[in-house]
């Protein structure tokens, strides 16, 4: 997981579980086509995109959580994976974009909640924090929500961020990736970028 790395000081991370759509809003914002696995859990390693000239890396992170015919074992792997990743290149790592879908991520947690689990997408969004690195959840297929407010402002009470979601516009960023309408995703990166002083890597966002 960790040899095709781009030797690069600067990088964006996103991760998500499997079929929220994180190769479509790859493919967004980098004009670039990223092959997906046929099927869930096919992809082991991470996609990178760089730009030559630049000291800056994109890093699309395998799909995690649960998967049609993938077995537990190579799930935890996956996730076992995805946190030793972080671990390695956490100072490196200048936001930390969480891909959620918008329609199904409060219902997810609040069934792992329920069995007394850490849901996948709240532990992640933690570990961010707890590693320094700004989080930011990109709520994808937003297009598909009806109650748009109501359902950011659950998803902020999951993760801990007080209601409403408004207030958290550099953390939560509603998207629908498949219609190219990306930009509160952007604007959020922005934001972290340019605290971070790397205005030089706006460009890209």
């Amino acid at each position: 997981m960790f040899d095709s790395r781009p030797d690069r000081d600067a990088e964006v991370v996103f991760v998500g579980r499997s079929n929220v759509g994180k190769s479509t809003l790859m493919r967004q914002l980098t004009g670039h086509q990223f092959s997906t696995g046929g099927k869930p859990g096919v992809t082991r390693t991470p996609n990178h995109y760089d730009w030559a000239p630049e000291d800056f890396v994109l890093t699309d992170l395998p799909g995690f959580g649960f998967m049609e015919g993938v077995p537990e074992e190579r799930r935890e792997q996956i996730k076992t994976d995805i946190v030793r990743y972080l671990e390695t290149y956490a100072e490196k790592v200048l936001v930390g974009v969480l891909v959620v879908d918008g329609k199904s991520a409060v219902d997810i947690i609040d069934r792992h909640s329920a069995r007394d689990e850490i849901p996948h997408d709240v532990e992640l969004f933690y570990f961010f924090e707890e590693l320094g690195i700004p989080p930011v959840v990109a709520v994808n297929k937003m297009d598909k929500v009806d109650d748009r407010d109501e359902r950011l402002n659950e998803l902020c009470d999951r993760l801990g961020l007080l209601p409403p979601w408004q207030q958290w516009r550099d953390t939560i960023a509603p998207i629908s990736a498949k219609r190219g309408n990306i930009d509160a995703l952007k604007d959020a990166i922005r934001t972290h970028l340019h605290e971070a002083k790397r205005d030089d890597l706006l460009k890209f966002f």
